[in-house]
């Protein structure tokens, strides 16, 4: 689901081999003050606010599979670009980029993307405690599938400390950044994603799978890293009727949105640098990760808009002020999309955001 280590940053990269990402402080002067937690511990999953972990980034037992524990059933299938009304395909040239557009520098001109085909999986977890005919809890993801989530949530959802939800992995339509399928999907600030998945994927989902999904949006969750974090809080932001609960690793929270669009011409770093200060807060609860050697893409915009930590930091710092329920996690020795980082945090990450939602039942 989270993608390859590269998803969510190839933004008009000029020829030349990619720097290293500087280590970041979390105390860095401008950063948000954040509670340093003892190396190897999670933050409290029902705790708002900021927190520091690591060095040490362990599995945790419910990473695992478990003797005795419930195993959900899994089911996948295939969806196809010629049967979307909405995404019928794109893609964008092999070692091709886009170029600054000279009377506007925050904006990208790619000229290489073109009509394309693809082909997709969705992967769909039902857990074993699932009463068919009910309507049921579930989180939808984004660059499926996502093996270690469905384990966590047979160990969360054995333990009663998430609700018995249906977890939605599905695959993205190919390439990456602008231009590309993935980037269309991901990048773009409008509620069309989630209307893809409401219109063409939750239907199939039912039909295929045999169950019955909440209409509830606190029953809702969208989950991605990268460009599929960003992907993740564009969803219910543009449609908070339909998700309320948000949870994201290294959000791409930058300015890689294309084709260009005058109402958010940032892209994704309109979300803290306008959207959130400058609007009423909305019904959203929301768990973020960075990692201290997270991304600082030297592109050719030179926009001084593609600093993931400094995105991050950010968002953390406008959520607070709105009143957000929401926990940041800034990960020491950790990557962009850091898979130890997932493995010691995805468990808790899923039990905050599922904070609230009742335990016992599901509601319908």
């Amino acid at each position: 689901m989270l993608g390859s280590l590269a998803a969510g940053f190839n933004m008009a990269m000029e020829q030349t081999a990619r720097p290293t990402p500087p280590t970041r402080d979390a105390h860095t002067p401008g950063y948000v003050a954040a509670k340093e937690l003892a190396d190897g511990s999670n933050a409290p999953a029902n705790a708002d606010g900021n927190f520091i972990l690591g060095p040490t980034h362990d599995r945790v037992p419910e990473m695992s599979v478990q003797d005795g524990v419930p195993q959900g059933d899994v089911f996948e299938f295939t969806i196809s670009s010629a049967d979307s009304r909405i995404y019928p395909g794109i893609a964008r040239d092999a070692g091709t980029f886009g170029a600054v557009d000279p009377a506007n520098p925050d904006k990208l001109v790619v000229t290489t993307s073109h009509p394309a085909p693809y082909t997709r999986k969705v992967t769909v977890y039902v857990p074993k405690q699932y009463v068919p005919g009910t309507a049921a809890p579930f989180i939808v993801g984004a660059d499926g599938p996502d093996r270690g989530l469905f384990t966590a949530l047979d160990n969360l959802i054995a333990e009663r400390r998430v609700p018995g939800m249906i977890a939605i992995s599905i695959s993205n339509g190919g390439g990456d950044a602008q231009g590309s399928e993935r980037g269309l999907e991901y990048d773009t600030m409008s509620g069309r994603y989630a209307e893809f998945v409401e219109k063409e994927v939750l239907p199939l989902v039912e039909a295929q799978a045999h169950v019955k999904l909440t209409k509830d949006p606190d029953g809702r969750a969208t989950m991605g890293g990268s460009s599929g974090g960003s992907c993740a809080l564009i969803m219910a932001w543009y449609h908070p009727e339909l998700y309320h609960r948000v949870l994201t690793y290294s959000g791409t929270y930058v300015n890689q949105q294309w084709p260009y669009n005058p109402q958010t011409p940032h892209g994704a770093w309109e979300f803290h640098e306008h959207l959130i200060p400058n609007s009423a807060a909305k019904p959203l609860r929301i768990w973020m990760e960075v990692g201290d050697r997270d991304l600082l893409n030297p592109n050719v915009m030179r926009d001084g808009m593609h600093d993931w930590v400094l995105a991050n930091e950010e968002m953390a710092r406008v959520l607070a002020a709105k009143g957000y329920h929401y926990q940041f996690v800034f990960a020491q020795n950790a990557g962009h999309v850091d898979h130890a980082v997932k493995e010691q945090t995805l468990p808790e990450a899923l039990e905050y955001v599922w904070q609230g939602y009742p335990i016992a039942g599901t509601k319908n």
